[in-house]
């Protein structure tokens, strides 16, 4: 059963504490033996270039270790996945880029176990960033974690609690952290000539289409282990429309506001400028357009307030090909004096004054291939990374609040010290999940 009020704040008390955890009842399971990566072998005193893996090599994953192998202090030795045709495309890939084919491993562990590797990107689906993260640090693993790094709200406090114990570099892929654009947004907020930003509102328009009709189920195909791509969800029969369209269950993905709209968020809270998280959250959402299996919405508005008397708006509307102010994802910034329209596609502008005067901005990259190779310069210098464990755990967090005060229907009133909710079980019981066994967390 998932964790009540009380079970929740002695398991966060412990990990502030710096209770260690990893994945001791999967630890039990005899690795792969076919699976082993071998040794990559000492890093050449010519070059000690970083040694790096990628857990996960599906689309994202396989653009994430092609910007790791282009940094300049950096080889992947390593892919994993638990679907051979991704790790033979990987690993392909990888060859004619590095003149070397990296090591094909199909169970996460045996990564984790090779003393040679230095740092791993986790891009699997969701369900499965938490429970391959948390080891990984233990392991002394320097970790790049796709977006959302938690898949309910009580992962985050988990991952926190993991990077700061292994001392490790923990960088989440909100990839707008490490553009021009945002840097260079950022001074224009700081020098004041908006004012004081006293709310900010977040959108994704992007229009979607339906979702597949339901399907019967089947026997899994030969070349994925569907067992361990389940994990810690439900035990279910394979079926195509959840391997294939996973983001749009609760047991694997988060939806629209997780999936994509973590960027948005995330840009949200860094303009607006607040370290903590909110006290009062407020959610409305529905089906209105998206046809077929979902267990989310394709609308919803999310409105969370500071108890620094500041605002934070999410929206999110698939039903139409037209955008806001020019653009399918973004953020504007409200100030005393002045506003900023910004975009994670690379762009900002700034309005000053009841004329709405053009002041300052820019248009530039979106910050994907700098993300990863700030990763790896942080590794290599020991600088914090652009998107660290906490601003991860305060972005995804809100995520999770939004799909609670959805799920539920009611106000939340949430105490940021405790990290729980108020007077309300229900709401409390969504901010974690139970994980089946053997894929589980463990004290050690």
């Amino acid at each position: 059963m998932p964790l009540d009020r009380r079970q929740f704040l002695t398991e966060t008390g412990r990990l502030a504490a710096g209770t260690s955890l990893g994945l001791a009842a999967l630890a039990s399971q005899p690795p792969d033996a076919a699976a082993a990566p071998g040794s990559a072998g000492p890093k050449s005193a010519a070059n000690d270039k970083i040694a790096c893996a990628a857990i996960g090599v599906g689309g994202r994953g396989q653009f994430l270790m092609d910007c790791a192998a282009r940094h300049r202090d950096t080889i992947v030795t390593c892919v994993c996945d638990v679907n051979q045709q991704n790790l033979d495309r990987a690993a392909r890939k990888l060859g004619k880029m590095q003149g070397k084919e990296p090591a094909r491993v199909r169970d996460f562990r045996r990564v984790l176990e090779d003393k040679s590797i230095d740092a791993v990107i986790v891009a699997t689906p969701h369900h499965w960033h938490c429970l391959i993260t948390v080891p990984a640090l233990d392991a002394g693993k320097h970790v790049y974690v796709e977006k959302p790094a938690s898949h309910v709200f009580r992962e985050g406090r988990l991952l926190l609690a993991a990077a700061r114990r292994s001392r490790r570099i923990l960088q989440h892929g909100t990839q707008m952290r490490s553009s021009e654009v945002t840097a260079a947004a950022g001074k224009v907020l700081a020098d004041g000539i908006l004012g004081q930003i006293k709310m900010s509102k977040a959108w994704g328009v992007e229009p979607r289409g339906s979702h597949p009709q339901p399907v019967p189920d089947e026997p899994a195909p030969d070349w994925l282990d569907w067992d361990r791509w389940l994990g810690p969800a439900p035990k279910r029969p394979y079926n195509r429309n959840r391997f294939r369209r996973w983001n749009s269950y609760r047991e694997y993905g988060n939806g629209e506001i997780g999936g994509d709209g973590i960027h948005d968020i995330d840009m949200a809270r860094w303009g607006l400028g607040v370290n903590t998280h909110p006290i009062r959250i407020t959610a409305h959402g529905s089906r209105i357009h998206v046809k077929g299996k979902s267990d989310f919405p394709d609308n919803m508005i999310v409105a969370y307030q500071y108890a620094e008397d500041k605002v934070l708006i999410y929206e999110n509307r698939n039903i139409a090909p037209y955008k806001m102010h020019g653009w399918d994802n973004g953020n504007i910034f409200y100030g005393t004096k002045g506003y900023m329209v910004f975009s994670r596609r690379g762009y900002f502008q700034t309005y000053l004054g009841a004329k709405e005067e053009k002041g300052p901005g820019m248009r530039g990259g979106a910050g994907n291939q700098e993300h990863v190779w700030d990763f790896l310069d942080c590794v290599r210098s020991g600088k914090p990374p652009k998107a660290d464990a906490e601003n991860a755990h305060l972005s995804c967090g809100l995520v999770h609040l939004g799909e609670a005060a959805y799920r539920t229907g009611r106000v939340l009133h949430f105490d940021p010290k405790t990290e729980t909710v108020r007077n309300d079980e229900e709401a409390n019981a969504l901010l974690t999940k139970t994980y089946r066994a053997p894929y589980q967390f463990k004290e050690t």
